[in-house]
């Protein structure tokens, strides 16, 4: 990691050792000045992303953490997420608490990174690791998201083909994952295209705003990606998508529920696009993914999850499902009502 400004994709840091720690505090204080969080927050976020990242190397087994700028109407925050497949916690809610320690510390670490946060939450099981995300913002509390998504390079590449959008349109809630062939840059720039034409694209139900992809990626090696519109007042997921993006609506019970995509490439030939209804009651999860993750997690081999952040239970996917010879999404959604 060097000066420069950290992308909207963040940076993923592997933290087995102290000087790993050093480097994540430091490059979270960078990113909290380059976004005008302003000194006291900025001072806050480097004691969470301090802390964060001890934890980490005193506690986990293969720690990684993701550090990214998020954005809502008029300002800009930080959110880190720290991943590990250690011990794990048996109560996490006890654990965060001021003067708990299960490594003979202080156990002041988890109390001052909640302190700290603008939004807080976690997720963690006896013998399977803990995952923690965390935002600071400049000032106001934030709420937590009714989506979350990650995305991870394969090993040893810097940039990821796969990729992830989230757009609210003339009252449509839409989700679009991504996953350009192949792996590098290029597979990057395809992604990157549908990302942009999926932004800018005139409101309309998924076929049609997966048909305007298509169209606008002809310049690129193109993708498979698929795009979810989530209407609650209706009780309803609208879902279309090209390719292998797998796509899940998980019940309140864990029972799983298949969305159809059909085969093609989007930007390429001329695919048939179909959009198909599923139910989505309140309780339910929409869960979408590249093929760079394995296509066999069950909800109820994680009591509890289903009840976390949006953004919690993809990165808790990520780390058991994902595979690292291959690029890797994870978006979650839920209802607001």
């Amino acid at each position: 990691m060097n000066g420069d400004a950290v992308t909207d994709s963040g940076i993923w840091f592997r933290v087995e050792a102290g000087s790993a720690a050093s480097a994540v505090r430091r490059a979270a204080e960078r990113l909290g000045e380059q976004l005008g969080l302003g000194e006291p927050r900025t001072a806050d976020l480097a004691i969470v992303a301090a802390e964060l990242a001890s934890n980490l190397v005193k506690h986990a087994d293969e720690g990684v953490l993701l550090l990214r700028p998020v954005r809502r109407a008029g300002e800009a925050g930080v959110e880190l997420v720290a991943i590990d497949s250690g011990p794990g916690m048996a109560d996490l809610t006890v654990s965060s608490q001021d003067g708990h320690s299960t490594a003979g510390t202080l156990g002041i670490g988890l109390g001052a990174i909640v302190r700290q946060a603008s939004w807080f939450d976690g997720y963690s099981l006896s013998g399977r690791g803990t995952v923690l995300a965390v935002q600071v913002w400049p000032d106001a509390p934030a709420a937590p998201s009714w989506a979350g998504a990650l995305t991870r390079p394969l090993a040893g590449e810097t940039v990821s083909g796969d990729g992830y959008a989230v757009r609210v349109i003339e009252g449509r809630h839409q989700l679009l994952v991504s996953d350009g062939l192949g792996h590098g840059p290029l597979a990057a720039a395809a992604t990157e295209a549908a990302l942009a034409a999926f932004r800018s694209a005139p409101a309309g139900p998924p076929a049609t705003v997966v048909g305007h992809l298509h169209r606008s990626m002809s310049h690129t090696r193109g993708a498979a990606l698929a795009v979810a519109e989530l209407v609650p007042a209706d009780g309803v997921l609208r879902y279309a998508g090209l390719g292998n993006i797998s796509g899940v609506v998980v019940e309140g019970d864990g029972k799983r529920r298949g969305l159809v995509s059909l085969p093609g490439i989007a930007g390429h030939h001329r695919p048939t696009v179909r959009e198909y209804d599923y139910p989505f009651g309140p309780g339910a999860r929409l869960v979408m993914h590249s093929d760079g993750v394995v296509d066999r997690w069950k909800l109820t081999d994680y009591p509890g999850l289903l009840e976390r952040s949006p953004l919690v239970m993809a990165a808790t996917l990520l780390r058991d499902a994902g595979i690292r010879r291959d690029d890797a999404c994870v978006l979650v959604a839920r209802s607001w009502e």
